[in-house]
Order: structure tokens, then sequence, then C-alpha cells
């Protein structure tokens, strides 16, 4: 393996040790309120991570699309969610042959209008599917409305040939934008609201609200009443969860972009080999790309397709040449752009990892 010193930039590092606490860590906060976890593996789209996962005692994984789901049978894992609206006749085939490989696959139905088409789209598949109602809590993406559409989609469930209603689920992803203190409150009102929902249908459904800045406090608030979370960026973290929504700390931060310094055009500004092909387009709440992760005053605050540009108080010290380890503002997205990333221990490069689910939007 290459050093750090060596090792051709950009590149993704993974801390070993850190991930391995992230992940257990998260378990344990379930485990001990008697909540399974099905983490999201849009994050990491890695096997090496999945198999990690459920060897700490994750249920099963949720994926965006049918590719990762496909990507991630390798690791063993026997029960998938694939949380997004299914519609098109021609992925029949693969759901079938998804259904035939796992214990327990779910999909999901995400509106009145989606109704229709997931019926036909099950009848093309020759399976009865098992279904995870969405339900929309704020983000305004997708998801049932309110309780009486909750009910009379549930009741055009109820007897279908194709489809059978397993439970709730929601996405509470614009909780990024609300504050630590109002975040207590707000969870406990949404867990209110769905448990309502779910009673007005069948008590007997599961909810699995998902969501890395309220994973914890659903599992803690929702003892009793939630069976499974669904986080994803809670593996790696990032700014999102470190700083913009303080629920991790900054120590625990697992993923970092190893970027060259290759010029100093003027003064106050710094231009590293990351760009958007590595960071992508996502920004923090102060437009802010990436923050460097040893404390200097150092961000980055534009990105074109191959640089990224550097500002802050400490910008002027950098010299040509000098790496540096940078915190992105959403680690997802930096994933799904790599190829592999780097295993790291301390400041040694143990191993590489493929990111099998890359790209796979389909």
């Amino acid at each position: 393996m290459p050093t750090l010193s060596t090792l051709p930039t950009p590149a993704i590092l993974i801390d070993r040790v850190k991930l391995a606490a992230n992940i257990r860590d998260m378990q344990a906060t379930c485990d001990t309120h008697g909540i399974e976890l099905r983490p999201h593996m849009k994050t990491h789209k890695m096997v090496a991570v999945a198999r990690q996962q459920l060897a700490a005692g994750a249920r099963g994984l949720t994926c965006a699309k049918l590719g990762e789901a496909e990507a991630m049978l390798p690791s063993g894992v026997r029960a998938i969610f694939v949380a997004h609206s299914l519609v098109d006749p021609g992925q029949a085939p693969r759901i079938a042959a998804l259904a035939d490989r796992l214990d327990d696959l779910r999909v999901a139905l995400t509106s009145e209008a989606h109704l229709e088409p997931l019926i036909r789209l099950a009848a093309a598949a020759g399976r009865k599917l098992s279904v995870m109602m969405a339900i929309d809590t704020g983000l305004g993406r997708e998801g049932v409305r309110d309780q009486p559409t909750a009910m009379s989609l549930a009741a055009r469930l109820a007897g279908n040939r194709h489809l059978v209603l397993r439970g709730l689920y929601c996405h509470e992803g614009h909780f990024y934008g609300i504050s630590r203190e109002e975040l207590k409150t707000q969870v406990t009102a949404m867990l209110d609201r769905l448990d309502q929902i779910r009673r007005s249908i069948d008590p007997a459904l599961a909810f699995w609200p998902g969501c890395s800045v309220t994973a914890r406090l659903v599992a803690e608030l929702g003892a009793g009443r939630v069976q499974a979370i669904r986080p994803g960026a809670y593996v790696f973290g990032d700014l999102s969860l470190s700083q913009t929504t303080g629920v991790m700390p900054a120590a625990a931060v697992a993923a970092h972009v190893l970027a060259t310094v290759v010029d100093r055009p003027e003064p106050g500004l710094a231009l590293i080999d990351a760009g958007s092909k590595t960071f992508s387009s996502d920004r923090t709440p102060a437009n802010i790309f990436g923050q460097v992760n040893d404390g200097r005053d150092i961000s980055v605050v534009r990105v074109n397709e191959e640089h990224g540009y550097l500002r802050g108080a400490d910008v002027d010290a950098l010299r040509i040449g000098e790496r540096l380890q940078i915190v992105p503002a959403h680690i997802c997205t930096v994933i799904n752009l790599a190829s592999q990333v780097t295993v790291t221990d301390g400041h040694d490069a143990v191993d590489a990892w493929p990111v099998e689910a890359r790209g796979l939007t389909q």
C-alpha cells in the first residue's frame, strides 16, 4: 500500500477505527432501546461496510435503487428495503430475482398516484410484494400528506393480490435545518403524529423512520413505538452532522478527502486538485464544500470540476505540494463519485475498498 504521502490525490480516506466505532455505537443505541437497525447503504455503497454493519447486528439494509440492492447481495444481506418509487415494468425481472434471493424484500408505496403503477409492477414480477407506505413529515417530497389519505390507501391495499402493507416509513431530512434546541420537540411531535396514523390503520404495522440527524433521538423517544431506524451518513459523518447539526463529534468523522495544494495564484487563495468531481456541488448552509480537519481556518469555498478554492485566515501559510485532509459538506455524494476508497489506520494506508454501488442510479 502507498503511504498517505505518496497516495495519488484526490483520494477518499476512511479511518477504519472510527468507522468501526460509529457502526458499533449506533448498533448499541438501537439494541439498548429494542429497535432494529436497517441502515441506508446509499452513503457507503460498499460491500465491506455492509458486512461490518450486518456483523454488528443490523437486521437488513435500506437501498434507494435496485442496482444498489443487487450490488449489496455479496455482503450476505437477507433483508432489503428499496425506499424509492418503483414504477418501470422493465424492472419486474430484477425485482423477482431479488425476492428469490432474500428472506425479506420490501418496496415503497409513496402516494395514491403511485399505487396502480406499483400494482402493475408487482403483477409483472409475479411476486406478492411487501410494502412500506411513505408518510411525509415535512420534507415535501414523497409520502402521504395526511391521515385520511393514509387510511384510504391502506384500505385499497387490504386484500390486494399483489401487495401487502407491512408498515410505514418516513425520511425526516428537513430536520437538517432545525436548530439543536428544537430537535427533540420536533421529533416528539413527529413520532406522535405517525403513531396516530399507524393506530388509525393497524397498530401492529411496523414504523421505520430514517435520518442520521434524528436517529439517536428517535431510538430513545420511540422505544416501544418505532420498530427500526434507517440512518445512513452516521457511518462516516461529514460537516452536516458534525458542524451544521452537531449530532456527531468532529473527532468521530471517519471520512476525509485527501487533496494536494497545487497553486497559490494570489494572496488569500490556494487551489487544490479536488473539485466538483470529488466534492460534488453540495454545500453547508454557510456555502462551504469542505473544511480541513486539523483546526486551521481553511475552507473549500468554491469548486470547478478539477479545482477547489481554499480561503481562510490560514491559507497564506499553505505550501504548494502540501496535503490536506478535508471534511466534506455531504459525504454521500462524495462516496458516489469515487471508484474506491483508501482505508487508513492512523497515518498508514492499510487497504483499498471498491465502491461497488458507485453510480448505480437505476
